[in-house]
C-alpha cells in the first residue's frame, strides 16, 4: 500500500512509524539502564504491529486496561497479560476463558471484599488466579496505601484461600500534574518507594511478593533508579502528545501521532479557518488547559508536521475545528485555500486514537505507507 496524504479522507489517523520506532528504543534503553523487565501498557495503541515493536517475546508480556484489549492480544499469539484495572466479580468468567485459551492472565485488586469474591470464585469454578494488590503511591485513584493494615490483611485474605499473592503494582498518575523535571524525579522516587514499601510489609508478614511493578510515562523516563522494582509499565510513550510535551517528557517534534484534516471554510472576520475535524476527531480532552501552554484542542501544522507557528484548534464542535492564532498571540490570520490539509497534533494520544478504527502509517516521505487497524470498545 502507497498513497499521497492528498488522496486520504479525512480526517484521518497518521502515525509516524520511524518516530514511534525512536520512541520506543529510548524506553528501552532506560529500560535497560534501570535494570528491570518491561510490560509496555497497550492502551493507547491497541494495535498489535505496534505491540510487536514493544513486547520482549512475541508472547508478551503486556499490560491491557480492557478485556476487549485482552481478547485482541491472545488471538494475537500473546500470552503473558496483565490486566491492570482493579477487578469486579462480572469479569471473572471472561478472565477464565481467556485462561482457558493459554493466556496467563494477572488480574488486580485493592480490598479484601474484592480477595473474597476472586476468592469464592476460584473456589466455585476450581481455578486459579494470578493476583497482584494495586498500591496508591500518590492518592491519585484506587489502590490501597502501603502503610496500611489493609495491605497485609488483602494478602492474607488471598493467602488463607490458596491464592498466594503475585506481587504489587502502583501507578504515579500525579505525574501528570508535575511542573518540572526535578519534581518528576522526586515523584518517581515516592512512587519507587511506595511500591517497595509495600512489598517488604508483604514479605515481613511471612508471605511471598515476587513481582514488584510501577510505572507512568514521565516516572519511568525520569527515574533515576529503580532498586527493589521488577518490572516497568508505561504507554503513552510510543507516540507521545501535546500533554507530555507540556510536562518536559517529550519535544513537540518527538509526537508520532496527528490528525489529518482539510480546510472547508473560513470566518474572516473572525480570523478563523474551518477544518474537517471536530471533537470527534480530536476527542474532548482539553488537559493542556491546566499547563502552562494552552493547546486547546491541538496544535495545527502543515502538511510536513512542522506547527504553524501559534495556530492550534481553538474550539472544537461535533465535526468541525476552529483554527485559529492562539489566545494572546500577534499576527495576521493565516489563509488558507479551502481544500488545504494541515495535521493537528493531539493533547491527549490516547484518547484521540479511540476515536478512530486504524493507523494510516507514514513513511520518510510522509507517504501512506500502509494501514494498522486498532481495537476499540469493551
Amino acid at each position: 500500500m502507497s498513497q499521497s496524504l492528498e488522496q486520504l479522507e479525512t480526517p484521518a489517523l497518521l502515525l509516524d512509524e520511524a518516530q514511534m520506532d525512536r520512541n520506543i528504543a529510548r524506553m528501552r534503553e532506560q529500560v535497560r539502564r534501570l535494570g528491570v523487565s518491561f510490560r509496555p501498557h497497550v492502551k493507547t495503541h491497541k494495535c498489535i504491529e505496534v505491540a510487536r515493536r514493544m513486547m520482549e517475546t512475541p508472547e508478551g508480556p503486556i499490560t491491557v486496561s480492557t478485556l476487549k484489549e485482552a481478547e485482541y492480544f491472545a488471538q494475537q499469539g500473546v500470552k503473558d497479560i496483565l490486566y491492570a484495572v482493579c477487578i469486579s466479580p462480572n469479569k471473572l468468567d471472561h478472565v477464565a476463558a481467556l485462561q482457558d485459551r493459554g493466556v496467563r492472565m494477572q488480574i488486580i485488586l485493592d480490598s479484601v471484599e474484592a480477595a473474597r469474591f476472586v476468592a469464592e470464585h476460584a473456589s466455585r469454578t476450581d481455578r486459579h488466579f494470578d493476583v497482584l494488590i494495586e498500591v496508591d503511591s500518590d492518592g491519585h485513584r484506587s489502590g490501597v496505601a502501603p502503610d496500611s493494615p489493609d495491605l497485609i490483611a488483602i494478602a492474607q485474605a488471598l493467602q488463607r484461600a490458596g491464592l498466594p499473592v503475585r506481587g504489587v503494582m502502583t501507578h504515579a498518575g500525579s505525574s501528570y500534574e508535575c511542573r518540572s523535571p526535578e519534581e518528576i524525579r522526586a515523584m518517581a522516587e515516592q512512587e519507587r518507594a511506595a511500591i517497595v514499601q509495600a512489598a517488604e510489609r508483604i514479605r515481613a508478614a511471612g508471605m511471598a511478593c515476587p513481582v514488584v511493578s510501577l510505572g507512568s510515562t514521565p516516572t519511568a523516563l525520569f527515574a533515576s533508579h529503580l532498586e527493589g522494582v521488577t518490572e516497568l509499565r508505561a504507554g503513552v510513550f510510543v507516540f507521545f502528545d501535546l500533554f507530555m510535551a507540556g510536562l518536559g517528557v517529550c519535544r513537540i517534534d518527538e509526537i508520532a501521532l496527528s490528525v489529518l484534516a482539510t480546510v472547508i471554510g473560513h470566518q474572516k472576520d473572525k480570523g478563523w479557518t474551518i477544518l474537517d475535524a471536530g471533537w470527534m476527531a480530536m476527542s474532548r480532552d482539553r488537559g493542556t488547559a491546566r499547563q502552562p501552554v494552552d493547546q486547546g484542542y491541538g496544535v495545527v501544522c502543515d502538511l510536513g508536521g512542522t506547527p504553524l507557528q501559534d495556530f492550534i484548534l481553538v474550539d472544537a464542535n461535533q465535526e468541525h475545528g476552529v483554527m485559529a492564532r492562539r489566545p494572546g498571540a500577534a499576527g495576521e490570520p493565516l489563509h488558507l485555500p479551502v481544500g488545504t490539509q494541515v495535521r493537528i497534533l493531539p493533547n491527549h494520544a490516547c484518547s484521540t486514537a479511540a476515536q478512530y478504527g486504524h493507523y494510516d502509517v507514514t513513511g520518510p516521505g510522509h507517504e501512506v505507507k500502509d494501514r494498522w487497524q486498532r481495537v476499540s470498545g469493551w
